[in-house]
């Protein structure tokens, strides 16, 4: 967590106990705060107030916005995080129709071949930057031609990885639902929001006291959802400037691996993705010894998505990007973040460089 969202969260821990539902003094402070963080979580995301819903994190928002119309069919990229895959996969044994639609070898949506699919569907889901390997979407262009169609799908954006690294402004503004999550961006886990868009009416998951315009009961996470609005706010300001650094270190870090390590490749162009994300194939070991072995070194990686770490099974990121089941195998994670250095830098290098060369010559 960001030392600022650190700090404001201990604070409302500490004086504001109210229930924001209830009519006494502590209970008005606690709205006031809880108000005034949907102010400006709204402000960060370029939405208004109304349409910024609290939930628990980014699953919940994600499985609330794709339920949230009462779907007889949607569409979804192959390349999707487990929030979006699993729905889709209870939704086929409802009986709703779900349909997969394919990425380019870069892992980016491929337009045309997904305009042939979802055309009749109610509802579109694709991520804004993809959690694994870090591409982002074009998710303006998708809004755009979905808007072409004679009966236009809900659009549903999950936004969990890219408040970092992108403005949200232009993404909300194309979406009807938007997904976030604090801990993403320096707030803590387990509060998150969903964005709904163009006065679109939700089917609650959670029923109860009516809390959030009766779109998610329960009460909320003061201190969580205001230190999240802590975290966006100073994330949004230092973006440009964070961006540009990480950028160059993420770059020094996949030059030193590629050009080091033989064997090693990058997955997908620094052109197509976001800045913070290192994401790299090595033939000739399994990812998961690897990742043992720099974690025992203070490196911390992944072989997929954080919430698959240690899943023996191929990545379905890769699979669906075409990536050789060889490079699949010896696929690695990275993610940069506000306080790397080019000390991590090079630790990191020397560390997977050698751990790889044990690995390869015990197989030898």
């Amino acid at each position: 967590m960001l030392p600022e969202a650190v700090a404001a969260m201990a604070d409302v821990l500490a004086h504001d106990f109210g229930n924001p539902s209830g009519v006494h003094r502590e209970a008005r402070r606690a709205r006031a705060l809880l108000e005034d963080a949907r102010d400006r979580i709204a402000a960060v995301l370029g939405a208004g107030p109304h349409e910024v819903v609290f939930t628990g994190g980014g699953t919940e928002a994600i499985n609330t916005a794709l339920l949230a119309t009462g779907p007889k069919s949607v569409a979804w990229s192959a390349i999707e995080h487990d929030a979006v895959r699993s729905q889709a996969a209870a939704f086929e044994r409802e009986g709703i129709a779900s349909y997969e639609l394919p990425v380019t070898c870069h892992g980016v949506l491929d337009l045309d071949a997904a305009l042939e699919v979802v055309a009749d569907v109610d509802v579109v889901a694709v991520m804004a930057v993809n959690n694994e390997v870090g591409t982002i979407q074009p998710i303006d262009e998708l809004a755009t031609r979905l808007s072409a169609l004679d009966r236009r799908p809900a659009l549903v954006v999950d936004a969990v990885q890219a408040l970092t690294w992108l403005d949200l402004r232009p993404i909300t503004a194309s979406s009807d639902f938007l997904a976030i999550s604090g801990h993403k961006f320096g707030g803590p886990k387990g509060v998150g929001a969903l964005v709904v868009r163009n006065g679109r009416k939700i089917r609650p998951l959670l029923y109860g006291g009516g809390q959030e315009q009766d779109r998610r009961s329960g009460t909320q996470n003061v201190a969580g959802i205001v230190a999240m609005a802590v975290a966006a706010e100073s994330t949004d300001r230092a973006r440009s400037e964070r961006v540009k650094n990480l950028a160059a270190l993420r770059d020094r870090f996949v030059d030193e691996l590629v050009s080091t390590i033989d064997r090693c490749v990058e997955t997908v162009p620094r052109a197509y993705k976001v800045a913070g994300n290192a994401h790299v194939c090595i033939q000739g070991v399994e990812s998961e010894e690897l990742l043992v072995m720099i974690d025992h070194q203070g490196i911390a990686a992944s072989a997929g998505s954080a919430c698959a770490s240690g899943a023996l099974h191929l990545s379905p990121v890769l699979v669906a990007m075409g990536v050789p089941v060889d490079d699949a195998r010896g696929s690695l994670r990275f993610t940069l973040g506000a306080d790397t250095t080019n000390v991590d830098i090079g630790d990191a290098v020397a560390i997977v460089r050698a751990s790889v060369a044990k690995l390869r010559g015990d197989r030898s």
